[in-house]
């Protein structure tokens, strides 16, 4: 499994940080395109899935969001530590068990899922945990699966119920 070592990095813009070039490239060498990421400061660790975006000036960028930023009480400027691992999942993401039970019940439904573009199935799954509650994730899930099956691909309808 390909791993950095921990590093510094700092709040560049409002919602990213750059990641040195050594750093992605041994990413980038095995075409890892998204990796999980530990990102620490003052002994709050948090861990999410990233992708490394490659801009034109050959840095490498990764979205940091609001929420990290909060979750971490970092500001614009400040510095923190992050350590990068091989994405290993399926998705590019972890994928709720809510979800991953409904589309186990529904082999049609979980072929259309297998059909969708890497992005929307990561889309997709972020929706569904976004909601806190096991229920409301549950319902979400059936609906897409129901929105699937009629032909629904659209993100901004694909959990609305009819």
């Amino acid at each position: 499994m390909i791993k950095s070592k921990p590093f510094k990095v700092t709040l560049t813009n409002k919602y990213s940080i750059i990641i040195p070039n050594t750093v992605a490239d041994l990413f980038a060498e095995k075409n890892q395109k998204r990796v999980k990421v530990e990102a620490s400061k003052n002994d709050v660790i948090i861990s999410f899935h990233a992708a490394l975006k490659k801009e034109k000036t050959d840095n490498y960028r990764m979205y940091f969001s609001n929420a990290k930023q909060k979750a971490l009480d970092i500001d614009f400027g400040d510095t923190f530590s992050i350590q990068l691992f091989e994405d290993q999942s399926k998705y590019g993401v972890e994928m709720p068990e809510t979800l991953n039970a409904v589309l186990s019940s529904d082999y049609d439904a979980y072929e259309l899922f297998e059909n969708l573009t890497p992005g929307k199935k990561r889309s997709i799954i972020y929706a569904i945990m976004r909601y806190k509650n096991v229920q409301t994730q549950v319902d979400k899930s059936i609906i897409m699966t129901n929105n699937l099956k009629r032909g629904i691909k659209d993100l901004k309808l694909i959990l609305k119920g009819n």
